[in-house]
């Protein structure tokens, strides 16, 4: 197994589904313009109430990616 560097940014999703769906968006996302992504960490879950219910998940992950040669 080859020796690794990774760089790690911070990112936070949204969605009115799910956590799940608020970590997807944020990956999917990032995929956009960030290559070579490896992992992700969950640094924090918040959620937006309105009249007693839940209306939004807000995930903070962190996304962790190998940099090129």
């Amino acid at each position: 197994m080859s020796d690794h560097i990774y760089k790690h940014i911070e990112l936070t999703g949204t969605s009115t589904e799910s956590l799940e769906q608020a970590i997807r968006n944020a990956v999917k996302r990032a995929s956009k313009t960030v290559r070579n992504m490896r992992w992700f960490e969950v640094t924090d879950t918040r959620g937006h109430i309105t009249e007693g219910d839940v209306e939004h998940w807000q995930v903070t992950i962190k996304v962790g990616f190998t940099l090129n040669e």
